[in-house]
């Protein structure tokens, strides 16, 4: 039986899924949120994630899947990782509509405060934990463009920090991954004639990710970890 569970948002992405692999290999409870309804297994796995559906743009529901995944006594919650996130180019700053360049802090800082705000309780009495969040190499390196997505990694790494800061005397540590391009299918249909060999394969940050959560990195709060493959 798993003596400890984690909260990972985006579990159905092309990060997530990985990540969330890697917690069940490592013998973890997961709970794993993500936005449609899962698919039904026919033969039921102990070890299988637990899978919740939900907005985690959404207060509500950020609330609700940090109670379920603190709701097993003999598995607390020692974990969060924040992967809930988009990308759009939407162009120059002078070009971007408001609303575009607001969807962006929707899309990628308002799940990682929402669901950390309402995981952080649960974590500090389960004893202390971890928290990891993904922002992206544009934030440390901006490319013309895509003002809003930066903007809003650029925030992510700054909550992090600032959760680092406020909770390292509860025994709560935050640390930050910054991947550069990622090898998903996504990404390959969307840039077919780029290096593909250069990209940072899923499964190797998701090892950096599973990592930052374990007590292996107990002395490590605060920190952004370039994941860049060879991009």
């Amino acid at each position: 039986m798993a003596d400890r569970s984690v909260l990972v948002t985006g579990s159905t992405g092309g990060l997530g899924a990985a990540v969330t692999a890697a917690f069940v290999e490592a013998g973890w409870r997961v709970v794993a949120a993500q936005r449609q309804q899962p698919t039904p297994t026919p033969r039921p796995d102990a070890n299988a994630p637990v899978r919740l559906v939900a907005d985690l743009t959404d207060a509500r529901d950020a609330a609700r899947a940090a109670e379920v995944a603190a709701g097993d006594p003999a598995a607390p919650l020692r974990a969060v990782v924040n992967l809930v996130g988009g990308y759009a180019s939407t162009g120059l700053v002078h070009e971007t509509p408001i609303e575009d360049f607001e969807r962006m802090l929707t899309l990628n800082l308002r799940p990682t405060h929402l669901v950390t705000r309402a995981a952080l309780p649960h974590l500090v009495a389960a004893g202390g934990g971890a928290v990891v969040c993904v922002a992206a190499r544009a934030a440390l390196a901006p490319f013309p463009g895509v003002a809003g997505y930066v903007t809003a990694k650029a925030a992510v790494l700054g909550f992090a920090a600032a959760v680092a800061v406020e909770y390292r005397n509860a025994g709560v540590r935050c640390n930050t991954v910054l991947p550069s391009v990622i090898d998903t299918p996504t990404n390959r249909d969307a840039m077919p004639d780029a290096d593909q060999s250069r990209w940072v394969d899923p499964a190797e940050i998701a090892s950096v990710i599973r990592f930052l959560a374990s007590d292996e990195s107990a002395p490590t709060s605060g920190a952004a970890v370039p994941v860049y493959g060879r991009a």
